[in-house]
Formats: C-alpha cells, structure tokens, sequence
C-alpha cells in the first residue's frame, strides 16, 4: 500500500458472479465519479467468479484504464478478503466501498463524500426502504441487536456494504492483518470521529445473492467472536446457574424419596434434565471450539487470498 496518496477518492467494489450487473454498474458508476471533478480510481476485485465477471472487467480496464484497476483471485476468497486486498492496494485519501449488485445506488457515494469532507473519518451507510424480503430484514435486525448488545461497535445498518473510510482508518485496517473479520466493524473500531448517513437501497438489478442464510449467520458469528468474548462470559454464567440448579433439583429430590418414597415417572425426569445439560456441554464446546479455530489460523499464517494477476495501468 502507497504511503502517499496518489488520487483524491478510491473505490473499492468486490466481485462475484455479477456479469448481469457489471454493465449498469459501469454506466451509472463511471459518470457519477467523473461528475465530482476529483481524481479518483476503480479498484474492482474478481473474487474467483465462474461466470464472464472476468471479462467484462477486462473490457471495462481497457475502456478506462486511467482510473480502473482490475484484481483476480484464483481462487473465491469470500468478500470481506476482496475487499482487503483492494484496500492493500489504494492510492486514494478516501476509500469508498460498493457492492457490485447495484442494490447501493452509486449515485449515493457524493452523500458519504460530503461528510467525510466534514472531518469524520468512517462514514456508514444506513438504507431507507430496504428493499430486500421481509425474512432477510428480520434476520438482519436480530443480528444488530445481538451484536450491539454483545459488542461496543454501534452500526445502525452494519450489513451495508456503502461507507466511506479516511486513509488512516484504512492503513489501521490493514496492518491489523485480521483473518477472519467483519471490515466495517473493524474500520468503525479504528475510526476516531464515525458517523451514519441514510442512503437509498435498490432491488437488486439482476441475478441472485451470494449470501445465503448461513453464511449471513457466519458472518455475524465471525463478528461477535472476533471483538468480544462476552458469548464465553454468558456461557459460563448460563453454566453456573445450570449447576446451582441442578444441585437444588438432587436436593429436592432427595428430600422426597426421604418423605414420600420412589415417585413413579421421576426416572424420565432426571433423564430430561441429563439431555438439557449434555445439550448446554455440547454448546459451550462448540463456541469453545469456535475461539480456538480463530487462534489457529491466526498461529498458521496461511495467506488470506491468492492473487492471479492485476489490471492496472504500467505508470501506477
């Protein structure tokens, strides 16, 4: 990553599988840039697509080579590792991230532009009238709420992937080296003076998302896990009480085989209450577990992504 800034404004735009999307995005995108009369660049990361994402961006490079600069993974990294690797290569002072299926107008980006331009130095996007199924918006809510009670990052709309960061939370975000993290939490971590804006949300133009229910859920998990250990901390509480519960439940039951004798039907009882506290052992293992997997690819230092080629103009 260049030290010193090189263009005004850098936006970053991950890739998967968009080849339905990718010739409005650039009809909309390109005009909307040139129209600040700022210099800026386009760093678009294929993130392994299967489908002709790859050359239209090609087309796209040799169409604008002087602010479009074009990253290919060999492989699908996911995401947020797109995402990274744009930011370790921008030459921007501000870096604006977009996804690539046109449900964040580009035309928003100058909202996001106009307070950076005030001195904050992440700027989140919150969408008005979402325009995604009422399951998605309830399942999206749910998150927030679990990660604002659970964390101290406070994202209104944390799944909005329109924001804007300075170079310097950008470099933070970099160095931290993060493997497996949600970069808008992280930046807003890093970010000295954050700050929201409301932003329009489109359908989406074509195609389909890339984010099924389970991954939605591993992302979030991924989040709550990697800036808190609160769920350990309430598990191990959860477990006390299980405890303290179960030792007056032998005491209440010792009592009564003492005063009344055997009790028919208190055999399924106890076995009840066996399952339930395998359940919660078999839980906290599993978050356990969760933690210690974090550590390890940490300890192991595998490379993030893997880089094909890059699209890019020889005098950058």
């Amino acid at each position: 990553m260049n030290d010193t800034p090189l263009v005004e404004i850098s936006v970053v735009i991950p890739v998967f599988n968009e080849e339905g999307n990718l010739p409005t995005l650039f009809q909309r995108l390109y005009p909307v840039m040139d129209a600040l009369g700022r210099s800026y660049e386009i760093l678009f990361t294929n993130d392994g697509s299967s489908d002709r994402s790859r050359e239209l961006l090609a087309v796209q490079y040799q169409a604008r080579p002087d602010v479009t600069r074009v990253i290919e993974f060999s492989a699908n990294a996911g995401q947020h590792m797109a995402v990274m690797a744009a930011l370790e290569r921008v030459r921007g002072k501000v870096i604006v991230t977009l996804d690539a299926d046109l449900q964040n107008p580009p035309e928003e980006i100058p909202v996001l532009l106009a307070k950076t331009d005030e001195g904050y130095d992440c700027v989140g996007g919150m969408r008005q009238d979402r325009q995604d199924s009422i399951f998605r918006k309830y399942i999206s809510r749910l998150m927030n709420q679990i990660r604002s009670h659970t964390t101290s990052i406070r994202m209104t709309d944390q799944g909005c992937m329109l924001r804007a960061y300075s170079r310097r939370v950008v470099d933070q975000v970099v160095r931290s080296g993060a493997i497996n993290t949600f970069i808008p939490a992280l930046a807003y971590s890093l970010a000295t003076k954050p700050t929201e804006v409301p932003v329009k949300h489109e359908e989406r133009h074509a195609g389909v998302s890339n984010y099924s229910l389970y991954k939605l859920i591993r992302l979030n998990f991924d989040l709550i896990t990697y800036f808190t250990t609160a769920p350990l901390q309430i598990f191990t509480i959860f477990s006390m009480l299980c405890s303290a519960s179960s030792l007056i439940l032998v005491v209440v039951l010792g009592v009564r085989r003492i005063m009344i004798g055997p009790e028919e039907g208190g055999m399924f009882t106890l076995f009840a209450i066996l399952f339930f506290l395998v359940s919660v052992c078999m839980v906290g293992i599993g978050l356990i577990g969760e933690y210690m997997g974090r550590t390890y690819q940490v300890v192991r230092n595998r490379a993030r992504y893997q880089v094909s080629h890059i699209l890019e103009s020889a005098s950058e």
